[in-house]
């Protein structure tokens, strides 16, 4: 995307259902686990490149040996460098003590991250915070094995005040406002209670200190913690938890907003963010990945079985279509499908644009991840093209030539690699005139690719803030001298901010916002923006469930040509030559590109949660007032 967003998170848990000298006698190591670890963080890297980290637990260790282990890391690689310390322990471990080597119980007894339960966790900093700190997963210690709670999760709660408040009212004294801190004590807090309760209860049974231990393990109800504790939450969320004796959780949304998929055999259960991510790795056909449900829970006791619950009654699924367009991972098979489908829906629109002269335009796209929807674009130009060969051919019936029938086959769409990112590029001097000359080099282009007076039709998967095409695209693509540039955006206009983990929380950051405000005051309606602002103060203290999304109406008078030919005209530098034209998804087409993924509050408004439409409004009473922060806690 031209535009760079970042996003948070993805997740990996591992559990290995059978005992480590199981894994050295199959695959020649007990190193099994983590050796999956590291490959499904890496192959899920595209969802946060800024941290890692990892966790692991040991089963059933004797009092005073270690069971929990964790690294974390903010470095350039952060899972390289993870990865780096722990093999640095393994081999330091196996070089001092040779015995090792050939001994799985003493590799286990002796050497840290080597575990049957592991959690990996992969991050995007928001807003500049990006401390070793903030890093999952995070980790709740006590010396009750059972009380012990490691916590990750690709999330964003709306309402992070509310759940701090509840905190305080339960007298416990978070040490910050964060949504990981507030959810993480919120399911301590239950755990901690329920494992109190047990105890009482198999002490009266007559068993000791020490016997109710494992009964605690054995009869923990997970699903009930969770009830408990997600019971106010409102976000999007896909949260894992390991308990320190060995039971394990991931917990998805009632909306679905953010994804979750497992696989379990009899050697493993693994769940991930990335269905690819589990069938490269472990090498299972698509069929085997299941998609967790929303609302409910996979829950892998100590025991090694495993349970799915349901946790929250599920709402309307609003899995986030934003998510498929850009930041999941392509190799996916629906993903794939709905990229395509993205550009194939949308090639009526190019047509129109360029008065069906295909004859003199070219195709391209903007690297690298609009690729696959350029692939459905293209394919639907050679559809139109055969159907038009179609109608010649049948029209000069049986007394046609073999040139005339040459000439007509000949026809194709022309493609053109036009657009190349120089990755290695970086804008180091932060001066802005200077930094501005460099961002304009951050693209080159295949000179010759295209002739004078063409059209050229470049697609990009979204167009943000547009930062990107004003200061560099459209300049260095009007020297190939088109007579008209299309750019394409294969999802629609972004005008609402996302406050369920996707790093777009400011409306003023949106184009479609800005072009929208030009219009007011070209229209001279201000006052209409000054009356939404009043509607969005009058619902700062209104509940949740009444709030109202007031921001649509800054959007309503207007259709989305106009904004689009609004956009064109803010993002075209001066000194361009050639016509620019905008063209963006339909908010139909999306929906039929991605039939299961109707998350589109992005482009829409309409927020699967209450605490949507509180975010928004706030974040229009933060642009009013010239406020630049996000409208949701961190």
């Amino acid at each position: 995307m031209s535009d760079a967003i970042k996003h948070e998170c993805g997740i990996s848990l591992i559990r290995l259902r059978k005992p480590l000298e199981y894994y050295r006698e199959k695959y020649g190591t007990a190193f099994y686990g983590v050796n999956k670890m590291y490959l499904m963080m890496e192959k899920q890297h595209n969802r946060g490149q800024d941290g890692a980290g990892f966790a692991s637990i040991k089963l059933d260790m004797l009092p005073g040996e270690r069971y929990m282990s964790r690294a974390r890391s903010i470095q350039s690689q952060p899972i390289q460098d993870i990865f780096a310390q722990i093999n640095d322990r393994i081999n330091q471990s196996l070089a001092e003590n040779p015995e090792y080597h050939n001994d799985v119980a003493k590799q286990k007894k002796y050497i840290p991250y080597i575990g049957e339960v592991l959690l990996g966790h992969v991050r995007y900093g928001t807003f500049g915070k990006n401390s070793i700190e903030s890093v999952h997963p995070f980790l709740r210690q006590n010396n009750w094995m059972h009380r012990n709670l490691i916590v990750a999760g690709n999330f964003n709660m709306t309402n992070v005040s509310e759940l701090f408040d509840n905190l305080v009212q339960l007298g416990q004294h978070p040490k910050e406002m964060a949504d990981t801190i507030t959810v993480m004590e919120k399911i301590g807090h239950f755990l901690d209670d329920a494992v109190a309760k047990l105890y009482k209860e198999i002490k009266k049974e007559g068993f000791t200190k020490m016997e109710a231990s494992p009964l605690i393990a054995e009869r923990l109800k997970l699903a009930k913690i969770l009830k408990k504790a997600s019971k106010n939450w409102d976000g999007g969320y896909a949260m894992a938890g390991l308990i320190g004796h060995g039971d394990a959780f991931v917990l998805r949304d009632p909306s679905g907003i953010r994804p979750a998929y497992y696989y379990e055999d009899e050697e493993v259960v693994v769940v991930a963010s990335e269905r690819p991510a589990i069938q490269t790795v472990f090498n299972v056909p698509y069929e085997s990945v299941k998609e967790l449900d929303p609302g409910h829970a996979i829950i892998v006791k100590k025991s090694g079985s495993m349970a799915i619950k349901k946790i929250l009654e599920p709402r309307e699924r609003k899995a986030c279509s934003f998510e498929r367009i850009y930041f999941s991972r392509g190799s996916d098979k629906e993903i794939y499908e709905e990229r395509k489908n993205l550009g194939r829906f949308i090639f009526p629109q190019i047509l129109e644009s360029i008065d069906y002269d295909m004859k003199n335009t070219v195709f391209s796209y903007i690297p690298n991840t609009a690729e696959t929807s350029f692939f459905g674009m293209v394919k639907e130009a050679q559809n139109y093209l055969n159907r038009k060969k179609e109608e010649q051919i049948l029209a000069l019936g049986s007394g046609i030539t073999s040139e005339e029938l040459r000439e007509i086959l000949e026809i194709r769409p022309r493609i053109e690699k036009v657009a190349i990112k120089d990755a290695k590029l970086r804008t180091f001097i932060t001066q802005d005139d200077s930094r501005d000359d460099l961002v304009a080099h951050v693209y080159d282009i295949s000179y010759g690719s295209v002739n004078p007076d063409d059209n050229l039709v470049i697609i990009d998967d979204s167009i943000v803030r547009g930062t990107t095409l004003k200061k560099s695209i459209l300049r260095i693509l009007d020297r190939l001298s088109p007579k008209k540039i299309i750019v394409v955006s294969s999802a629609p206009q972004i005008r609402y901010p996302d406050c369920y983990g996707i790093d777009m929380a400011r409306l003023e950051d949106f184009v479609a916002f800005r072009a929208a405000l030009e219009l007011h005051k070209d229209r001279g309606t201000m006052d209409q923006v000054e009356a939404i602002y009043q509607k969005c103060l009058g619902q700062l203290k209104t509940s949740d469930e009444e709030v109202v999304n007031h921001v649509k109406e800054f959007y309503a008078p207007f259709t989305a040509d106009e904004i689009s030919e609004k956009i064109a005209a803010l993002l075209c530098p001066k000194e361009v030559r050639a016509e620019v034209q905008i063209i963006y998804q339909t908010i139909e087409s999306l929906h039929r590109a991605c039939p299961k993924n109707l998350g589109d509050w992005y482009f829409t408004g309409n927020y699967p949660t209450p605490g949507g439409n509180r975010v928004v409004n706030k974040a229009f009473i933060n642009f009013y007032e010239g406020k630049k922060e996000r409208a949701y806690s961190a």
